[in-house]
């Protein structure tokens, strides 16, 4: 039986993951084009901002979707450690910048530079631990960032469209909705960053403590080399 995971020709396949994590990519330019004013179909009053709310949902579940087949289906392939963070990469950085010009009352520049800021710091330290031979795993916090991230850009886009929701006597604040969550996202986006940061100090250190330990213990074999040499 021909194995599919991650050596051979197959570093490079087109797989469903990797087709998957390719939707997500090109899912981009489609929503900063609905999110625009060039946008030709302009329907019914916030039709256009839901159908942006919609495309970046289902972008954000290739996130996980393309993933979960890949380790289930034994296709980690170089193409898909490469385009996977660099879809989400490109997903949040482009989202965060048309969010600036689309609702500037709601996302500030500021927030566009913390929030992508993070994400190369992340993708930097990232390197440098798999260059340094380890990995560091998502946590808990990585995980409720992402989370708040899809929450905050689908409120804030909807926020574009309607300043609140009236369901009878109920009233949903959507415009706050969207500013609390972009807070609570800036947040939790810098504790997890430094949480990240910790434990990538924690690992770079316990690394190189192994390498001075290693190259302690070869020098001084070396020196017991010779009084062993004349002792036989």
């Amino acid at each position: 039986m021909l194995d599919r995971s991650y050596h051979g020709n197959n570093r490079f396949s087109m797989n469903l993951p990797n087709s998957i994590t390719m939707s997500r990519i090109v899912m981009i330019p489609l929503l900063l084009w609905i999110l625009s004013s060039k946008f030709p179909w302009q329907g019914p009053e916030g039709w256009q901002e839901l159908a942006a709310a919609v495309l970046f949902i289902l972008a954000s579940i290739t996130d996980g979707v393309d993933g979960y087949l890949a380790r289930k289906r034994g296709q980690i392939t170089t193409m898909g450690i490469l385009l996977d963070p660099l879809a989400d990469k490109i997903m949040v950085t482009a989202a965060l910048i048309a969010l600036v010009a689309y609702t500037p009352q709601v996302v500030k520049v500021w927030i566009a530079v913390v929030i992508i800021g993070r994400e190369f710091l992340i993708s930097g330290l990232r390197s440098i631990a798999a260059s340094e031979g380890f990995t560091i795993q998502a946590s808990d916090l990585g995980k409720l960032k992402t989370v708040i991230q899809i929450v905050s850009v689908v409120a804030v886009i909807l926020a574009h469209g309607w300043y609140a929701w009236h369901f009878g006597w109920f009233i949903l604040p959507v415009e706050w909705i969207a500013i609390a969550a972009i807070y609570f996202m800036v947040l939790v986006s810098i504790i997890s960053a430094v949480d990240y940061f910790v434990a990538f100090w924690r690992k770079i250190d316990h690394a190189s403590a192994d390498r001075r330990s290693h190259a302690s213990f070869v020098l001084s074999r070396r020196k017991d080399l010779p009084a062993a040499n004349k002792v036989g």
